[in-house]
């Protein structure tokens, strides 16, 4: 070796050098913590408002009920009122009244289904794909069941069938539509009251951190498995891949905002 070589160590290359200055910077530099963060990311939590349409349509569909009950058992069943029915109601008539009622909360119903809908839609885009799924088939619920008591109606309206007899069973058909779109409706507004109130993190962040802090490690499933449902599979991780963009954009947002600050 040559004395008048100078040592290794002080003829490293300039990337080195250069690399070494940028990681010291990057060191040196605010430290965002990850309870700062998470905290920041949990202030961007949106509560689901259609609860409060949900506990609405009930209650519009018992007064509907009830209602139209009244207007049947007076105007059509006792029949000694027909004159003052037909002043009131004029040219309607008390079954056209029932049936105009009838379209009118079915269209109630449509609106909320929609409505609905798209707040889930952006509930899951958010990331919370457990709770849309378990809430998609409790959304469909009142929408299928009004559109088969129309149907029932129909045919129950255009069947030739004595007046008494015909209006037992819109009222039975109306009934039954009561004791399972009502109930369906309570479920759903105790579910979203609750998921409001928990204000839970997104899926990925919950199962973040039970890995973090569960003692055993729960082997989790990531891909295809034996007598899983293809589609489903591929259904979940469309959803979670899509999460995942908008995640990676809020928190890049979240570290220049909490950056600047320090």
């Amino acid at each position: 070796m040559d004395p008048r070589e100078p040592p290794r160590h002080l003829c490293a290359p300039e990337a080195d050098l250069t690399r070494s200055l940028d990681e010291d910077s990057m060191v040196d530099g605010p430290l965002i913590s990850a309870d700062g963060l998470h905290s920041a990311i949990r202030r961007e939590f949106q509560t689901l408002p259609t609860y409060c349409q949900a506990a609405l349509l009930s209650v519009l569909h018992v007064v509907y009920v009830v209602l139209s009950i009244l207007v049947a058992v007076v105007c059509i069943l006792k029949g000694d009122s027909v004159d003052q029915c037909d002043s009131v109601l004029q040219s309607v008539g008390a079954v056209g009244a029932i049936v105009f009622g009838k379209v009118f909360l079915w269209v109630l119903v449509l609106l909320f289904s929609v409505c609905t809908k798209y707040h889930h839609r952006q509930a899951r885009s958010r990331g919370y794909l457990k709770f849309y799924r378990r809430m998609q088939e409790v959304i469909h619920m009142p929408l299928v069941f009004h559109s088969g008591g129309n149907a029932l109606l129909l045919w129950i309206l255009a069947a030739n069938l004595k007046q008494e007899l015909r209006m037992y069973l819109v009222l039975a058909v109306l009934v039954v539509e009561l004791l399972v779109a009502v109930p369906c409706l309570m479920y759903y507004t105790v579910k979203v009251v609750q998921f409001n109130g928990e204000r839970a993190a997104p899926d990925v962040s919950q199962e973040e951190l039970l890995r973090n802090f569960s003692v055993t490690s729960v082997p989790t499933e990531t891909g295809f498995r034996d007598g899983s449902n293809l589609a489903e599979v591929v259904d979940k991780q469309a959803d979670l891949i899509e999460y995942l963009k908008q995640h990676n954009t809020l928190l890049s947002r979240r570290l220049l905002s909490l950056t600047a600050q320090h």
